[in-house]
C-alpha cells in the first residue's frame, strides 16, 4: 500500500532542497507549486489540462466550499475529487485567511470565528473542529490547521497575543483531524507558523507546533503587503525553525522571483491564484519578464508569447492573435494565457527541481533573475 505520508529529500543545494512527498493518491515533486482551484476548479482549465502542465497538486478553499455547493453536499456527492474530477492530492485550506479578508461581519473568540457570508450574508461559525469537519467531508488529502492572520502592520503585543491563540486553536485542529478515523488514517496535517516579521514570535510558534506534531509545516502571515524585501527577511530565518524532515509550504506566495527567492531560502511548497488570475487579466508570465498582453506592440507580433517555452499555447498561438482575443474580450484569450502561465510556473519548478539535483542552483537563480529583469524601466 502507498504511504499516507512520506517525505524524502533527495537532494539539497545550499538551503534548497529537491525530493518527494508520496501520499496515497499519487507523488508531490519538491519544491511544488499548486494551482489555486478556489471554487472546485482551477479558473479557465480542465483538471486533466492542469496535469497536463506538470502539476502534482491543487488547492481547495475551505470557506468558498463551504458556503458554496456546501461541504455536506460535496460529501454527498462523492468528495471533491470526484466532483471536480481531479485524481491527485488536494491540499485544502482552513478558511481562516478568508474569513478575515472577505467578511467584514466577524466576531473572533476563543471558541472560533463567526462570520457573515459574502454571498448572502447568512451567518456561520467556523471553528478548529469545524473546518476539520469540512476539510474531511471535502475529503482533502493535506488539511491545513485553522489559524488567524492577523494584518502585519498591529502592535507586536496584538500579533503575540493572535500567535497564542492560533497555537491553541493549531492542538484543537490536531484533536479534531485525529478523531476523523478513515480520514485521518489516509490525509496529512499541517500546522501553521505565525508571527508576523517577528523572529522571536515565530520561533515561539514554530516550538508550539513542533510540539503538538504535524506532517508538514506552513510559514503564514507573509506575501500581505509586506513587500518582497521584508518577506525575504523573515525567510531567512523562519523555514529554519520549522524541522528539516517535513515539508515547509510558504502560503499564497506568488510572482516567480518570490517563488526562487523562497526555495533559495529552504521552502518547498507554494500556491497562489497570480497565474490564472493574471491569465484571465491579460498577463502573461515569460522568461523574459512579464508581459501586457493588451498592448498595441503585440498587435502584429507572429511570435510566440515565450520563445522557451515548452506549453501547447506557445506551440500554437501567436501573441498577435492572443493581445486580439484579450483586447476582444473573448473568454478563449483568458484561457489560453491561463494556460500558459500555469505552464510557466511548473516548467520553472522543474528547472529548479533540476538545478538542485545538478548542484548548479545559484547559477539557475542568477540566469533566471538576469533574464526576468532584463527589461524592467
Amino acid at each position: 500500500m502507498k504511504p499516507r505520508f512520506q517525505f524524502s529529500i533527495h537532494a539539497r543545494d545550499g538551503r534548497a532542497r529537491t525530493g518527494v512527498i508520496q501520499m496515497r493518491r499519487g507523488e508531490i515533486r519538491t519544491p511544488a507549486f499548486m494551482p489555486v482551484g478556489t471554487a472546485a476548479t482551477v479558473k479557465a482549465m480542465k483538471p486533466q489540462d492542469v496535469r497536463a502542465a506538470g502539476a502534482d497538486i491543487i488547492l481547495g478553499n475551505t470557506y468558498h466550499l463551504m458556503l458554496r455547493p456546501g461541504a455536506e453536499r460535496m460529501a454527498r456527492l462523492g468528495g471533491l475529487h470526484k466532483f471536480m474530477n481531479w485524481d491527485r492530492p488536494i491540499l485544502t485550506d482552513s478558511g481562516g485567511y478568508q474569513v478575515m479578508s472577505l467578511s467584514d461581519l466577524r466576531k473572533i473568540t476563543e471558541e472560533g470565528v463567526t462570520f457573515a457570508s459574502h454571498l448572502d450574508g447568512s451567518r456561520h461559525m467556523l471553528s478548529p473542529e469545524r473546518s476539520m469537519e469540512i476539510q474531511r467531508l471535502l475529503g482533502s488529502d493535506i488539511v491545513m490547521a485553522f489559524d488567524e492572520c492577523p494584518k502585519i502592520d498591529q502592535p507586536r503585543d496584538v500579533i503575540a497575543r493572535s500567535m497564542e491563540m492560533s497555537m491553541r486553536w493549531a492542538r484543537r485542529s490536531r484533536e479534531g483531524f485525529d478523531s476523523g478515523e478513515e480520514h485521518a488514517e489516509r490525509s496529512a496535517l499541517f500546522g501553521i507558523q505565525q508571527g508576523a516579521l517577528d523572529e522571536g514570535l515565530r520561533k515561539a510558534s514554530a516550538d508550539a507546533l513542533v510540539d503538538i506534531g504535524f506532517d508538514g509545516y506552513a510559514i503564514g502571515g507573509l506575501a500581505v503587503g509586506e513587500g518582497q524585501e521584508a518577506m525575504f527577511a523573515t525567510l531567512e530565518f523562519a523555514p529554519q525553525q520549522l524541522p528539516e524532515d517535513r515539508p515547509r509550504y510558504l502560503m499564497g506566495v506568488g510572482k516567480p522571483d518570490d517563488l526562487v527567492g523562497a526555495v533559495e531560502r529552504g521552502v518547498d511548497m507554494f500556491d497562489c491564484v497570480l497565474p490564472t488570475r493574471s491569465g484571465r487579466n491579460g498577463q502573461a508570465f515569460t522568461w523574459n519578464g512579464p508581459l501586457n498582453m493588451r498592448n498595441a506592440r503585440h498587435a502584429e507580433d507572429t511570435g510566440p508569447v515565450d520563445e522557451r517555452c515548452g506549453c501547447p499555447v506557445c506551440q500554437t498561438y501567436t501573441r498577435a492573435y492572443l493581445h486580439h482575443l484579450i483586447r476582444s474580450g473573448e473568454m478563449l484569450g483568458a484561457m489560453l494565457l491561463t494556460e500558459h502561465n500555469i505552464w510557466f510556473y511548473q516548467q520553472l519548478m522543474q528547472g529548479m527541481r533540476d538545478a538542485i539535483a545538478e548542484q548548479r542552483f545559484d547559477a539557475f537563480a542568477a540566469d533566471f533573475r538576469r533574464d526576468y529583469f532584463a527589461n524592467r524601466k
